[in-house]
C-alpha cells in the first residue's frame, strides 16, 4: 500500500494558507461576491484561496493535476489534487460560520480514480479534520494533535440521526416524497448542510447523510474521510466514492436502508 504521509502533511500546509487567506476576509463589510452562470455565489475569497493553492501546488507538485471549483483544471495524469476552496459560500458571504476549504488528492486505479488524502478545514468553526488511505481519519489542531474519528454502532433507523442539506433538490429529482418517508423513519433530522453532515458521520454524532446534486469537489475529501473512519460513502446508485454526482454516506450499517429510500 502506498505511503501518504508527505501528502497529507503538504494537504495540511495548504488548508492552513487558505484558511489564512479565507478568514481575512470573512465578514468582511466589503467583500466582493458575484453570480455564477449557475446562479450560485462566488466571493473574491473563494477565488484567492483557490489561487493559492493551485500556485502552491504548481511549485511542490509539479506532475500532479489539479481541478477546483473556480477555475477548473490543470494538467493530466495519475495523480489529481481536487479542491472547494470555499465548501458553503452562501454561509461565508453570510457570515454563518459552517464553510470549508475542501482538499482532497485522487489517485488513478484499476477501478478508476478514488481519493486517497482529504482534508476539511472548517476555521470559523475552529475545527479540521482529514485522513489517507490506509492511516485513519482524524479531528484536531494538528497532526500532532489529534483525536481518531470513528462511525456510530447504531444498527437501527428509528435510533438513527439524518443530516441533509436542503428538500429542493429532492424535489427536483423526484424524490421529495422517498425523502420525507426516510425522516420520518428515522430517530431525529437535522438540516447541517454543506461538508458539516459528512464529518459528523465520521465522528460518530451523525449516523447517515445524503445529497441529491454534487460535483467531484463537494464529496472527495469527504469520501476518504468517512471511508478512513470506517463508514461507506458511495453515490445515490450504491456504486462506491465521491464519482456519482450525487452522495450518501452511513455508518455502514445503514447504508442499505438509505439507499432503498433514496437510490436510483
Amino acid at each position: 500500500m502506498a505511503d501518504y504521509h508527505d501528502d497529507l502533511r503538504f494537504a495540511h500546509v495548504l488548508a492552513d494558507a487558505a484558511d489564512a487567506t479565507t478568514m481575512e476576509r470573512f465578514k468582511a463589510l466589503d467583500l466582493k461576491v458575484e453570480t455564477k452562470p449557475d446562479m450560485t455565489p462566488v466571493s473574491e475569497a473563494d477565488k484567492a484561496a483557490e489561487e493559492l493553492i493551485r500556485s502552491q501546488l504548481q511549485r511542490a507538485r509539479p506532475r500532479d493535476a489539479f481541478l477546483g471549483e473556480e477555475f477548473g483544471s490543470q494538467g493530466t495524469g495519475p495523480r489529481r489534487w481536487v479542491v472547494d476552496p470555499i465548501d458553503g459560500t452562501k454561509n461565508y458571504v453570510r457570515g454563518v460560520p459552517v464553510w470549508a476549504t475542501l482538499i482532497a488528492l485522487m489517485e488513478r486505479g484499476a477501478g478508476g480514480d478514488r481519493p486517497v488524502v482529504g482534508v476539511v478545514s472548517a476555521p470559523a468553526l475552529g475545527r479540521r479534520w482529514w485522513a489517507a488511505e490506509g492511516l485513519g481519519a482524524y479531528t484536531g489542531r494538528s497532526l500532532s494533535s489529534a483525536s481518531r474519528l470513528h462511525v456510530s454502532k447504531v444498527a437501527d433507523l428509528g435510533d438513527a440521526s439524518f443530516a441533509y442539506s436542503s428538500l429542493s433538490g429532492w424535489e427536483e429529482r423526484g424524490k421529495l416524497n422517498d425523502f420525507l418517508d426516510l425522516t420520518r423513519a428515522c430517530w431525529r433530522t437535522r438540516g447541517y448542510g454543506d461538508f458539516w453532515p459528512y464529518m459528523m458521520v465520521a465522528e460518530g454524532s451523525v449516523d447517515l447523510c445524503a445529497e441529491p446534486e454534487l460535483s467531484l469537489w463537494d464529496m472527495a475529501a469527504n469520501a476518504v474521510i468517512v471511508q478512513e473512519a470506517g463508514g461507506r460513502f458511495t453515490g445515490l446508485d450504491g456504486v462506491p466514492g465521491p464519482n456519482s454526482g450525487n452522495a450518501a454516506a452511513s455508518n455502514g450499517l445503514l447504508h442499505g436502508a438509505v439507499l432503498d429510500y433514496l437510490g436510483s
